[in-house]
């Protein structure tokens, strides 16, 4: 019966741990979805969004992992409080009606150890379309200010305005729209 319980333990000991799902909570004041499109060719303008808030499921052993993101469209910056109104009106983000967008996660895929690109739905104005998001860079480590572990993305995407009946102007004003967001968020 000794031999056996040695066994257990020895076994038990030389066994990895295996590693849990980590949860961080996006941290908003470092969080900054942006989009940019073609102004009538004349230049390529950029906005963002203020108001960010959501989570990062990662679980490094198993590979997967999810990301939920939420985004106050009456939060937008377009540097001009005279634009920001407009585009909160119904040709564009709808703010009155649609307050926030969201983009949730279905598969996060992973290259080695590191997260390359995240597939998932993202809803505006009521509005749900398949997008994903590439990852060009990623990196997890203890915040040096926090003392708590963190980490930080930025991924892109491109979509089309119309696919969410945000359409006016098209095309002198881009259909196409790249949708680049800066994401840092503390394990909880």
């Amino acid at each position: 019966m000794k031999r056996i319980t040695l066994l257990i333990l020895a076994a038990a000991i030389s066994t990895p741990a295996l590693a849990a799902p980590e949860t961080y909570v996006i941290d908003n004041t470092h969080t900054y979805p942006r989009f940019s499109y073609s102004h009538f060719g004349f230049s390529t303008q950029l906005s963002r969004f203020d108001k960010t808030s959501g989570n990062i499921v990662i679980d490094r052993e198993a590979k997967t992992g999810s990301v939920n993101v939420v985004i106050a469209t009456t939060s937008v910056d377009t540097g001009y409080p005279l634009f920001n109104e407009h585009i909160q009106g119904v040709d564009f983000f709808d703010t009155a009606k649609y307050p926030t967008a969201t983009f949730t996660s279905n598969k996060v895929n992973f290259d080695g150890e590191k997260i390359v690109s995240v597939d998932g739905s993202l809803t505006l104005k009521g509005i749900s379309k398949p997008v994903t998001l590439d990852v060009t860079s990623f990196q997890c480590m203890p915040h040096p200010m926090l003392k708590k572990d963190a980490c930080g993305a930025n991924a892109t995407a491109v979509v089309k305005r119309t696919d969410f009946n945000m359409g006016k102007y098209a095309p002198n004003v881009s259909d196409e729209v790249t949708l680049t967001i800066a994401v840092e968020a503390v394990k909880e």
